[in-house]
């Protein structure tokens, strides 16, 4: 006579297994994130963890102001060059919209005032050469106005955000210094080099074919359509719903975020945001809400950046494997920020992971931090 269980049981055992409360993997992911204090730099720390097939949805958020108010998850931080993505994702809308395309030259978009002149090399001027492609994967040549050296030895753009606090930065601005102050980097598409300048162009091309602000841009096409509510351009707009005041950011011992300077990062990083809304973001473009898959596919057309490291179109890929040879085999997608800040997603393990650290002089964890947390889901699901 065959046997049954109690239906009972049956459904308490498939409940069990659907609903997997990756509570050990929790508690290590909070230990991790109150253990970044321990470095008396990190002032401020934000994470959150999403999984919708897993069932996952964490948040933290640690630290104070300087007048002792602590932070919430109701404050935003300034996520430096994760803007990249944004910046990449409105170029991704025109071409859908069939405005541009992706191989199109940016002289037929910018004015002879940026594009004569903007990139000689070895005594070749490239700068009618230039595409689109070559600015989203920094493979242009163009010289970075916030990091490069610059041939009279006067400050570059890091230097001047931070001794010229009060200055509001103009895109042009940014463009000249580049082009009148330093020197190309090498031939349009045969080399790499990680460029805030081409950011800034493709910000330009934006305005231009759009006939709008990039802020409104972002605005219309991307923060409304998918709620990011709390999320906005520094100096230049307002979030969609009242929001927190930004958290404190730090190089070292010095807190920058009340500096005009900051206005420098535009359209190469110069977002303020929540981790919540940088996860809607994510999901919204892996499950292609914002782009078409195909487009989003094109987007990842990989160059190599550095070890373990590749770049697409404002995408980020990380092989940690190949940085750290005895880690797993699982690979995540995003960008990273100069303030410690992250987005990523995993495709293999269907987890979304965004945060910052809020301080410059931590950057190397912004891959390390996600890479743990990812080990801890990984290793629990297992049992």
């Amino acid at each position: 006579m065959r046997k049954y269980l109690p239906f009972f049981v049956i459904v308490l055992c498939a409940f069990s297994v659907q609903a997997q409360d990756y509570s050990k993997a929790r508690q290590r992911t909070e230990k991790l994130f109150h253990g970044v204090f321990g470095n008396k730099e990190v002032h401020n720390a934000f994470l959150s963890v999403y999984s919708p097939s897993k069932n996952i949805d964490w948040s933290f958020a640690g630290g104070a102001f300087k007048n002792g108010e602590e932070v919430s998850l109701q404050n935003p931080f300034y996520s430096a060059s994760i803007g990249k993505t944004f910046t990449a994702t409105a170029i991704a809308i025109l071409h859908e919209q069939g405005k541009l395309n992706f191989s199109d030259k940016i002289c037929a978009y910018l004015p002879d005032s940026i594009i004569n002149g903007l990139h000689v090399f070895n005594g070749k001027d490239y700068s009618r050469v230039i595409t689109i492609t070559q600015l989203l994967q920094h493979t242009s040549g163009i010289p970075d106005y916030i990091d490069g050296v610059t041939m009279d030895g006067t400050p570059n753009g890091m230097a001047l955000l931070l001794s010229d606090t009060a200055k509001f930065w103009h895109p042009m601005e940014m463009v000249n210094l580049a082009k009148t102050k330093m020197k190309a980097d090498f031939a349009p598409g045969t080399a790499y080099n990680y460029c805030n300048t081409d950011y800034v162009l493709l910000g330009l091309i934006v305005e231009k074919v759009s006939a709008m602000p990039v802020h409104d841009f972002y605005r219309k096409y991307i923060f409304e359509p998918i709620n990011m509510n709390h999320t906005s351009m520094y100096l230049r707009s307002m979030p969609g719903k009242p929001t927190g005041r930004m958290a404190e950011i730090y190089v070292g011992n010095t807190e920058v975020s009340k500096y005009t300077s900051l206005s420098i990062g535009w359209t190469g990083g110069g977002l303020i945001t929540t981790a919540s809304d940088l996860i809607n973001f994510q999901k919204a473009l892996q499950t292609h809400e914002i782009l078409q898959a195909g487009t989003v596919q094109q987007m990842s057309d990989w160059v190599s950046e550095s070890t373990g490291l590749y770049y697409g179109y404002g995408l980020r890929k990380v092989v940690y494997k190949e940085r750290v040879p005895q880690f797993s085999d699982l690979q995540f997608v995003g960008h990273t920020g100069s303030t410690s800040s992250f987005m990523f997603y995993c495709p293999e393990m269907d987890v979304y992971l965004s945060g910052t650290l809020n301080q410059v002089t931590e950057s190397k964890k912004t891959f390390e931090i996600p890479a743990k947390v990812l080990s801890y889901i990984e290793n629990e699901s297992d049992y």
